[in-house]
C-alpha cells in the first residue's frame, strides 16, 4: 500500500491535581477553546471538549505520527502554563500526573461526543472518581484502587 490511512479517535480524561474544583465557569469558557488550539498546534483535532469543575474530557482525532501520551503531555503542560499566565492568582492550578486514554471506534464517535457534551448533567449523579472507575471497567483496564488516586 502506498499510503497510510488511520482513524485514531481517543477519549482522553484527566483531572485537576487532587481533584480540586478549579475549572470554574470563568476559566472553563476560555480553557476549552485553548485546549482545542493546543490540539491543532500538535497536529490533532479536538472534536469535543467537556467536563466539570475537577476534570476534563476530550474526544481527540490523532494523526498517526502522534501518540496519545505525547498529545496529553502537551495538552496538560501548555494549558496549565496558560492558566497561570492568564490568572496569576491561580498559581495552585495543576493537572493530575496521570490520565485515562480510551480508544473509540468511528461507530461510537457520536455516543462518546454526546457523553462528553453532557458532563455537567452526568456529574449531578456521579463523582469523577466513580466515573473514572466505570470507564476503566468498561474498557477492561486493570487498576489497583490503593494507587489510582495517589
Amino acid at each position: 500500500m502506498s499510503h497510510s490511512y488511520a482513524c485514531l479517535l481517543t477519549h482522553a480524561v484527566f483531572s485537576t491535581k487532587d481533584r480540586a474544583p478549579l475549572v470554574v465557569n470563568e476559566c472553563r469558557e476560555r480553557l476549552y477553546p485553548y485546549l482545542g488550539g493546543i490540539a491543532r498546534e500538535i497536529g490533532a483535532k479536538a472534536l469535543i471538549i467537556g467536563g466539570a469543575v475537577d476534570h476534563v474530557h476530550l474526544l481527540l482525532s490523532l494523526p498517526p505520527t502522534l501518540c496519545a501520551a505525547d498529545a496529553l503531555r502537551d495538552l496538560k503542560a501548555n494549558s496549565s502554563r496558560w492558566v497561570h499566565e492568564t490568572w496569576p492568582d491561580r498559581r495552585d492550578f495543576a493537572w493530575q500526573t496521570g490520565y485515562g486514554a480510551f480508544s473509540v471506534s468511528e461507530s461510537q464517535r457520536g455516543a462518546v461526543a454526546r457523553y462528553i457534551g453532557s458532563q455537567e448533567e452526568h456529574h449531578k449523579r456521579l463523582t469523577f472518581q466513580e466515573e473514572f472507575i466505570a470507564l476503566l471497567k468498561k474498557h477492561r483496564i486493570p487498576y489497583d484502587e490503593r494507587y489510582i488516586w495517589a
